[in-house]
């Protein structure tokens, strides 16, 4: 069985967790998170998944992260190796494909989680999805 470890920017982790704890009370036990603090370095987030992955006990660990090219990815894309995949982009879907498949191997999780994550994204069929139009996407302005 994989371990998995859920590194995202806080509060994201632990309410995925929680999420994971109210649809799989049983399957939760393997999942472990950090939640991601503005303070915490790159290196202090590598540290402390480390401490997590180790304290686990298993053999293989799948990571999912939120967001590529953030620090949460960051720190965990220098522990990926044979061991230690990871895998970014988390929502609830690619999670719940995580811990109902951990059994699995580890490259065989991967896929699942994967798939898992993208087809859980769909458009409602009744309205228009958004275009890859600039002018038609929201502004934080």
């Amino acid at each position: 069985m994989s371990g998995l470890l859920l590194i995202a920017h806080a509060p994201l982790a632990t309410a995925l967790k929680q999420v994971a704890e109210h649809t799989f009370p049983h399957c939760s036990l393997q999942l472990r998170v950090l939640d991601v603090t503005p303070e915490m370095s790159a290196d202090d987030v590598e540290s402390q998944a480390r401490a997590l992955i180790s304290a686990s006990g298993h053999q293989q660990t799948l990571v999912l992260t939120d967001v590529y090219g953030a620090t949460p990815t960051n720190a965990a894309l220098r522990l990926q190796g044979e061991q230690v995949k990871v895998l970014t982009g988390v929502n609830v879907p690619m999670l719940w494909r995580s811990l109902c498949y951990a059994g699995e191997g580890l490259d065989a999780l991967v896929q699942r989680a994967s798939q898992g994550g993208t087809q859980g994204i769909l458009c409602d069929a009744t309205a228009p999805c958004a275009s890859n139009n600039p002018s038609s996407q929201p502004s934080c302005s």
